[in-house]
Order: C-alpha cells, then sequence, then structure tokens
C-alpha cells in the first residue's frame, strides 16, 4: 500500500489544512469565534474545518489562511511504500 506525502511529510489523510488552522489559530490566542470574525466567516465554518470536514470553498478558506499569511495553491506529493 502506498502512502501520499507531501513534501513536509506529513499524511494526506492528516488533513494539512485541519492542523494548520487549529494550531495557528492557538497560536495567536484565538478563540474559533475570534477567527471567524477576523476572517468574515462563520463560526460553523471554523468549527467544521477544525473538525476534519473535508468540503469547503476554496475562497473562503483562503479568507482564513489569509490572515495567518498563507493561500491554498498545490503542493507537491510524494508516493511512498508503506512497509507495515
Amino acid at each position: 500500500m502506498k502512502k501520499i506525502l507531501s513534501k513536509n511529510g506529513a499524511t494526506y489523510s492528516s488533513n494539512i489544512i485541519r492542523e494548520f488552522i487549529r494550531t495557528s489559530r492557538k497560536k495567536e490566542g484565538l478563540t474559533q469565534k475570534e477567527l471567524s470574525l477576523k476572517a468574515g466567516v462563520g463560526l460553523r465554518f471554523i468549527r467544521d474545518i477544525e473538525q476534519g470536514k473535508i468540503s469547503y470553498r476554496a475562497d473562503t478558506i483562503n479568507k482564513v489562511l489569509k490572515l495567518f499569511g498563507k493561500t491554498l495553491g498545490p503542493v507537491e506529493l510524494i508516493l511512498e511504500e508503506d512497509n507495515e
């Protein structure tokens, strides 16, 4: 079985966006509500992202990522053999 990895080594299934937003929000000392207000998105949207909901709009996620100096874009994936 093959795993799909990003260049930073995180598995694709670990939901990189979810982890980035949650970690960045906590690092900045923001609550989910504060982040939603600053980004101009709904609180439910932030909660859905952090719970790993996989269907969201790129333009809306970019509103949140913009607060952390990021944007969505193509990321090169590396296939790695899983020897387990």
